[in-house]
């Protein structure tokens, strides 16, 4: 599944992890693949399977910040 990097930052953002968030803006490209780039999100403390499922609903971000 693709994702858009801007939700990932946001996620991390949401977290309280910005020093994560502004390192996975330089490093990850733009749409993050969660088969390919799995390695690299594991590395800023994502679990691919879980991000599928919480971007994966088609509910966004909403979700994920509980609004």
């Amino acid at each position: 599944m693709k994702i858009d990097k801007n939700q990932i930052i946001e996620l991390l953002k949401s977290q309280g992890d910005h020093d994560k968030a502004s390192q996975a803006d330089s490093e990850l490209p733009g749409q993050v693949d969660t088969d390919k780039d799995a390695g690299l999100l594991s590395k800023f403390g994502i679990d691919p399977m879980d991000l599928v499922k919480k971007l994966g609903g088609g509910g966004g971000l909403g979700g994920l910040l509980g609004s």
